[in-house]
């Protein structure tokens, strides 16, 4: 898939006329952190955090396209999948370009979990999950543009379709209640 027909390209269109524009890599980070955290998936509320990062939103596409890509994660949340889809630039994008998306995308992410967890206690390993994206929040394009680079880069994107899935089951998933047992009587 070329760039100029990427889904990310065509969020980047959307949110150039946004009075803040923020990369489509952040602001997916925000909306799948803030729902794995627990916030819940009323259009309401995401357009209120959304609105926070990018400023008024005037443009019905915008608002449409945002109500879309909650409906999208929705899903991935609540499927049967394993691993969600990240909102990067295509793969024939410089390899700078999309490791620098992905570390917008984490920092998206720490954000739109810390706006909805709070001060919940976490479990070793959902925190050791927020402590890896931490890390790579921190890539400023240190990825060189050759093989290993390029397995570093999907190495990383990998996980990142996945961890969050963690922190979803941990913080926001369905709460399992125990079935009662039937009486004998």
């Amino acid at each position: 898939m070329s760039i100029e027909n990427s889904a990310y390209a065509a969020f980047a269109t959307l949110l150039a006329g946004c009075p803040h524009p923020a990369s489509p890599a952040e602001l997916h980070g925000l909306l799948l952190g803030r729902s794995c955290a627990g916030a819940g998936f009323e259009h309401a509320s995401w357009l209120t955090d959304a609105t926070d990062l990018l400023g008024e939103i005037a443009d019905e596409k915008v608002r449409q396209a945002l109500i879309g890509l909650q409906e999208m994660v929705k899903g991935e949340l609540t499927g049967a999948d394993i691993a969600v889809v990240l909102l990067l630039p295509s793969d024939d994008s410089p390899l700078a370009d999309r490791a620098l998306a992905l570390g917008q995308w984490c920092q998206g992410f720490l954000a739109g979990f810390g706006l909805a967890a709070g001060d919940r206690a976490l479990s070793a390993e959902a925190m050791e999950v927020l402590q890896d994206m931490s890390a790579i929040a921190q890539v400023q394009g240190g990825l060189e543009e050759s093989e290993d680079g390029e397995n570093d880069y999907m190495e990383v994107a990998e996980y990142l379709r996945v961890a969050p899935l963690l922190l979803f089951s941990e913080c926001a998933g369905p709460a399992v209640t125990p079935t009662a047992k039937p009486s004998l009587h």
